[in-house]
């Protein structure tokens, strides 16, 4: 057969499963030794031992991966990547005792960030964002998740939803998009929130996703989130927020259970929500639900560990429910502002308790699944988006032992080489 690309040579290939994984299944990577990919119109249509593949296909253009690991690029399904400004001063804070909650009820958090993405246009949201993708890219994450939410008024949301639409026509990875007004309540609406839940609900949901298709066609998604914690939405506030924009066309996530367990995980699976996110406080009635849900469980180490705090997602409990765990990097100005899957899993590997295998398969097909993507990227398998990096590291196991640096030797999306060496 006649191919475009003959990936070969390499020293393990994880092919990973085409659908997501669950439970005790969770790590299953399918590894191929010194194996080959073959690619065909930017898909991958045969992987095996490369004395096999290269006698099977004629290949237009090879690449030699002696001496790495080829794996499926990551996906990242939870970042709030565009923003403006740093918040590097909080960190000061944090380490001098203040709290996250206490920044926020300050003025501080959030709203600092809102303060100074809200004077942008959409030219300076695409320039600051673009430079962070790039990274993100470099360090292997090819699919990857973006909210808004640092406008928190209808002209600063439609903004940062239309910077997202620029750069997800003009780089070089997968983007889905998260439409969050309810990130926080604005300093406005702070004495009545139920205020801006109208506002969101009445003006900001029907604009949004009207905005998007006009952008991106009617067949583009369009996720909504909403911050359901104590400082941010209610229970009531968030449910109302949810229904109404499914009734719309969006599809659904939560951020829940970060700090405090407000019910947030029950609603999203009630919603059948595509993913429940941070879930560091939540019960073991909601867990158990989840392993018998379609929601993906998003786990983000990163964040209890910019905040230093001792209490992460209860990976284990979850996976022995059967649920379907994901992770993401929460990459954001303020909690976490690391663009590295490859230290998610290095912090999801100690203090989460997984294994290399289970971490990658987390940060592979079942955060594809968070972004309802998994029938296209997630997994080296037939018929997928020839989307691969290749790691310089004699094993898979490398991944979650090493940090600090970058693994990535080269990056590729759809067939072409889009990154590194």
């Amino acid at each position: 057969m006649r191919v475009d690309l003959l990936i070969h040579s390499a020293d393990e290939i994880l092919c990973l499963t085409e659908a997501p994984q669950r439970g005790a299944a969770l790590g299953t990577l399918n590894i191929v030794p010194h194996g080959a990919v073959a690619v065909r119109d930017g898909r991958i249509v045969d992987v095996g031992p490369s004395a096999a593949l290269r006698r099977k296909h004629r290949a237009e253009r090879q690449i030699d991966s002696s001496g790495c690991v080829l794996m499926p690029g990551f996906v990242d399904p939870h970042t709030h990547a565009m923003w403006i400004g740093d918040r590097a001063l909080e960190f000061e804070q944090r380490i001098a005792g203040r709290t996250y909650s206490e920044i926020l009820a300050a003025g501080g958090g959030i709203l600092s960030t809102v303060d100074q993405t809200r004077a942008a246009s959409i030219e300076e949201l695409v320039d600051a964002t673009r430079p962070r993708l790039r990274r993100i890219l470099a360090h292997g994450t090819t699919t990857c998740e973006i909210k808004t939410g640092y406008g928190l008024d209808p002209d600063s949301e439609l903004r940062m939803l239309e910077a997202i639409a620029r750069l997800r026509r003009s780089m070089p990875m997968t983007i889905q998009a998260s439409f969050l007004p309810a990130h926080a309540v604005p300093r406005k609406h702070a004495s009545r929130p139920d205020a801006y839940v109208d506002e969101i609900v009445e003006r900001m949901l029907p604009r949004a996703i009207s905005r998007w298709r006009e952008l991106c066609g009617e067949g583009a998604p369009l996720f909504v989130d909403v911050f359901c914690e104590k400082g941010a939405f209610t229970l009531a506030q968030t449910r109302r927020i949810l229904e109404r924009a499914r009734a719309l066309g969006y599809r659904l996530k939560i951020h829940a259970d970060e700090f405090e367990n407000l019910g947030g995980t029950g609603l999203a699976i009630e919603l059948g929500a595509a993913s429940a996110d941070h879930l560091v406080a939540t019960s073991k009635r909601e867990i158990a639900a989840l392993g018998t849900s379609s929601t993906v469980a998003v786990a983000l180490p990163g964040t209890p560990f910019g905040l230093a705090q001792s209490a992460y997602s209860p990976a284990r409990a979850m996976i022995a429910a059967g649920a379907t765990l994901a992770l993401a990097s929460d990459f954001n100005p303020g909690t976490s502002p690391c663009e590295s899957m490859q230290m998610a899993i290095a912090l999801a590997c100690r203090y989460m308790r997984l294994t290399p295998a289970e971490a990658i398969a987390a940060a592979t097909i079942n955060a594809a699944a968070a972004l309802d993507l998994a029938d296209r990227v997630g997994s080296l398998t037939v018929g997928k988006q020839a989307d691969l990096i290749a790691l310089e590291i004699p094993s898979y196991r490398h991944l979650g032992y090493r940090y600090g640096t970058n693994l990535v030797k080269w990056v590729m999306r759809g067939g072409k080489r889009v990154g590194r060496g």
